[in-house]
């Protein structure tokens, strides 16, 4: 029998210069300024930092609802981080960016999908230094008379919520965590979401060691993913990876607000979700925790889970 090579499972292989090669090339999707009544969300691709190569795409719906005096109401901003383990896939992936269309056309919401840089070629912090230049850019607009128009006129910069899958929802918290010592008054974080986020440690957990073998994601896989992610020098129990081996953030979580955690029970990383949630709530946030059956991942095949995450947020957010 072979040995495994996590490499070969994710279709990459290290170079020399110790970038990734990526063989498994996704379909990529370009914005609509002109969308049809289907899908009735039109997208835009914005520059945030050009020497980092930082751009957004932003996410308006089309179908703006109105309120009691007949205006066009104020949509809640949403920040999402996608997926990838730190290592892989973009805003313009199929997958990405149709979920980014459901979610402003369903909610309806205002969403910012951040594409970010990438490990090992960009390793931690960089990505959480992405995630907070888009906080301030979006700041910025507010501030800005000649800002950004979709964000001015239907974005309620009272409501911005970061959020994201995975290593996305790391960023979301950790960002968040960074927002708290900076001023991004007046625009206001109400809240993250984070949709089975990626966390480890050097001590396995029991449901990493039973589902050590999982068929999308073993162990190995996501030993790997933190290896090509994390600063030279360190483990697993950096705070990064395993936020409570940080007593220094404890005294930041009451300012993060409401959070809500959406896992399930055959994730290998489930355990080390709960323990993230009580961690939060012995920090004094407000933590709306949702744990189904199901693996890592399980909402991206599986549409009447995905619709249900959907109503999850749209309860959380409104």
């Amino acid at each position: 029998m072979s040995k495994f090579n996590p490499y070969e499972h994710l279709k990459v292989s290290l170079n020399d210069d110790g970038t990734l090669h990526r063989y498994n090339k996704m379909a990529h999707i370009p914005p609509n300024l002109n969308p049809g009544k289907a899908e009735a969300v039109a997208s835009k691709d914005i520059t945030i930092d050009m020497e980092k190569n930082i751009w957004v795409r932003v996410y308006c719906p089309t179908n703006l609802p109105s309120n009691d005096d007949g205006c066009v109401a104020k949509l809640p901003i949403i920040v999402f981080f996608h997926g990838g383990g730190w290592i892989d896939h973009g805003v313009a992936d199929i997958f990405c960016h149709e979920s980014c269309v459901q979610f402003a056309r369903d909610m309806p919401a205002i969403i910012i999908s951040l594409e970010y840089r990438l490990s090992p070629e960009h390793k931690l912090p960089a990505q959480y230094e992405d995630a907070m230049d888009t906080v301030l850019w979006i700041r910025q607009q507010m501030l800005d008379p000649n800002g950004e128009q979709w964000l001015k006129e239907y974005g309620d910069f009272s409501r911005c919520y970061l959020g994201g899958r995975g290593n996305g929802g790391n960023m979301a918290y950790n960002a968040c965590i960074r927002a708290a010592d900076v001023d991004i008054s007046p625009l206001k974080i109400s809240g993250i979401i984070l949709n089975q986020p990626m966390f480890s440690g050097n001590h396995r957990t029991k449901s990493e060691l039973k589902y050590a073998c999982d068929e999308l994601y073993p162990l190995p896989v996501w030993d790997l993913m933190w290896e090509l992610a994390l600063p030279k020098g360190t483990d697993r129990d950096h705070r990064y990876c395993n936020p409570i081996k940080d007593p220094a953030l404890k005294s930041k979580i009451a300012k993060i607000g409401r959070c809500l955690v959406i896992g399930y029970s055959m994730d290998p990383m489930v355990d080390r979700q709960q323990e993230f949630v009580a961690m939060l709530l012995g920090g004094g946030a407000k933590v709306h925790a949702h744990f189904d059956v199901g693996f890592h991942g399980v909402d991206l095949i599986d549409s009447k889970r995905s619709s249900y995450n959907l109503q999850l947020i749209k309860d959380f957010v409104y």
